[in-house]
């Protein structure tokens, strides 16, 4: 099996620390200055075994697969992959109410990093792609995310397929888009699965239909739609409000 490389401090940090797989080896620029993240990664990697080479930044550059590495690029096995199914029954297992996100089709890599950290800050129980359409979980993506694809499941199934799972565990089905109940008025609150389409387009007819009820975001200025990971922070902080996450704060 391939190794998956990380590339940037953060992302190298997050995979030490939540040890939901092995990183296998570090390279760290021999000439960066020491800091706090600094030696909390050479600290972790120590604890863990992992054996880190010191090397010139131009290597590193010649290894990134992104143009930011922040002086640091490692290798780690491939993240576990749950299927829909066995993420909504870990969901239902946990505390509070199962909250997922399906995101149809997003092509750029730093929108999809966003919203995986987004998912993050909001409790999200797991994120659902598309197995053929859309960005993955590539370098660029998991710096973006700052280290939060470690933490949040990511899934790659068909989404009508999950929507079944989720629809059969009576999970509500709630997709973003243009002409829907602004999202202040629709009731978000309790299990959620949160649909959102693609940069462009939207959500798509079909999948669409397969959804329980239409949110959208109203808007000012005569603006149609906003960034696909500003508008999915959006819903999260929205659902969460409703769910009393920051009453009496």
């Amino acid at each position: 099996m391939a190794n998956d490389q990380l590339e940037g401090r953060n992302p190298v940090i997050e995979a030490l620390s939540r040890k939901r797989r092995a990183v296998k080896r570090i390279w760290m620029d021999r000439g960066a200055k020491e800091d706090d993240r600094i030696r909390k990664l050479l600290k972790l990697a120590e604890a863990e075994g992992v054996p880190l080479a010191k090397v010139s930044r131009h290597k590193l550059d010649e290894m990134a697969e992104g143009r930011v590495h922040q002086g640091v690029i490692a290798h780690a096995e491939p993240l576990p992959t749950p299927t829909s199914a066995e993420m909504v029954s870990d969901a239902f297992d946990a505390e509070g109410h199962p909250f997922f996100i399906l995101a149809d089709q997003i092509q750029y890599e730093h929108n999809l990093g966003a919203i995986l950290r987004s998912a993050l800050g909001f409790g999200v129980s797991g994120l659902i792609l598309p197995t053929r359409r859309g960005a993955s979980l590539t370098p660029v993506v998991q710096r973006v995310a700052m280290g939060a694809s470690e933490a949040v499941p990511v899934c790659n199934e068909g989404l009508f397929s999950a929507i079944k799972h989720m629809k059969k565990a009576g999970i509500p089905v709630v997709g973003a888009d243009m002409n829907g109940t602004p999202l202040t008025e629709a009731r978000l609150s309790g299990p959620l699965a949160l649909v959102m389409g693609g940069e462009g387009r939207g959500l798509s007819p079909t999948l669409r239909k397969h959804c329980d009820q239409i949110v959208s975001i109203p808007l000012a200025g005569q603006l149609e739609s906003l960034n696909v990971s500003v508008a999915a922070a959006l819903l999260m902080y929205e659902k969460r409000r409703q769910d009393g996450w920051f009453d009496g704060e």
